[in-house]
């Protein structure tokens, strides 16, 4: 999902500030001592195996973290070795089932990129549900696919800029007399979805209101705050480094790059009430060499113990609600999928995207280039 990859331009200096304090990666490092860490000391015989898994993820920190919160643990208690592969893309999905080389066995992409890909053929194994632990929702689980990280695009900005007023939710990122200074937001350059989301809320729509989107009604939002958007961005860094630069009071961000963000000393805050709350998920493709040992894997890492060992490495949420008995009320203060935070959170709607998306996504390029 977030392979999610202009008037603002960065300074070089501003820049490589941001690559040496790890601002520009996609995740930070695991910031919790990992002996500190639950260990999941058995697993059902029904996950054992032999010989590998290969899986393709989003790479660095990311899969660092991965590495220690279950790629290992893995290993050792199943007897099947992984073998890890960064650069997970659908476009390579494709590819590979299409040409019959499918060098991965599970990829980590989104619901919206399985179901957009599998809408044109047949790209993805069915999910085994039988091995798959109860304590993951139903929420989180679709045929071909299940949802094993929880993020959220939300609301940040700089907390020295606004004279001790705080920002509560998207009207106030509208507005640009309470709250002034130059805003940032997700565009579609890098083949992403625009926010219309927000500038729903912005306009009023209740939350639980928001589908089928009024496409008509969040254009003419949308009209109200352009002028003050100096930058659509497509790529996680770059909204940190606006906001590091003072390039902007606000922007919508992914939650996990503000972590480093603040690490950094950066007078920076998230805003989580009706943030949208977005899921990665494991897809196996088609023919793959290790189907089994894939289900097993995806099984295993949706339990409670690695779901509560990946969000203390990152700040990103579990799907297994049985996570939260292992995570630190500290650490639940910064991740989507604590009850607090969760329940300001809007359910991002992958299913009416998929159907969407040829549409909205034509008409709101328009309206930009307009």
């Amino acid at each position: 999902m977030r392979k999610h990859r202009s008037p603002t331009t960065l300074g070089r200096r501003a820049a490589f500030g941001l690559v040496t304090a790890g601002l520009a990666a996609p995740f930070i490092r695991p910031s919790l001592a990992q002996q500190a860490w639950p260990e999941q000391t058995s697993i059902p015989d029904a996950l054992k195996g032999s010989g590998e898994v290969r899986i393709a993820t989003y790479g660095g920190t990311m899969q660092e973290a991965q590495q220690k919160a279950y790629f290992e643990p893995f290993e050792k208690l199943s007897g099947i070795k992984v073998r890890p592969f960064p650069g997970a893309d659908p476009t390579k999905v494709k590819a590979m089932v299409d040409t019959g080389n499918v060098e991965w066995d599970m990829a980590q992409l989104s619901r919206g990129s399985i179901m957009n890909l599998q809408k044109t053929g047949d790209y993805f194994e069915k999910i085994d549900y039988s091995l798959i632990d109860d304590g993951v929702s139903p929420e989180f689980r679709f045929e071909y696919g299940l949802e094993m990280l929880l993020w959220a695009q939300v609301l940040a900005y700089r907390t020295d800029a606004f004279k001790g007023a705080t920002p509560k939710g998207w009207a106030d990122f509208w507005d640009t007399k309470k709250f002034p200074g130059d805003r940032a937001m997700f565009g579609t350059s890098g083949g992403g979805w625009p926010e219309m989301e927000i500038a729903l809320m912005a306009a009023g729509v209740p939350a639980d209101k928001l589908y089928p989107l009024d496409i008509d009604k969040a254009l003419a939002s949308y009209d109200k705050i352009k002028k003050d958007v100096v930058k659509w961005w497509d790529t996680g860094a770059v909204p940190i480094q606006l906001l590091t630069d003072r390039e902007v009071t606000m922007t919508t961000v992914w939650n996990g790059r503000m972590a480093a963000l603040q690490a950094a000393g950066v007078p920076a805050a998230i805003s989580w009430n009706q943030g949208l709350l977005k899921r990665d998920a494991w897809g196996i493709p088609k023919g793959c060499k290790n189907k089994v040992n894939a289900q097993k894997f995806v099984a295993y890492s949706t339990m409670a113990i690695p779901q509560a060992r990946v969000a203390l490495g990152i700040p990103y949420g579990s799907v297994n609600s049985k996570s939260n008995e292992y995570i630190p009320a500290a650490r639940q203060e910064v991740l989507p999928s604590a009850p607090a935070i969760k329940s300001q959170l809007v359910n991002y709607n992958y299913d009416w995207w998929i159907a969407n998306r040829e549409t909205v996504i034509p008409r709101f390029n328009k309206w930009l280039l307009s």
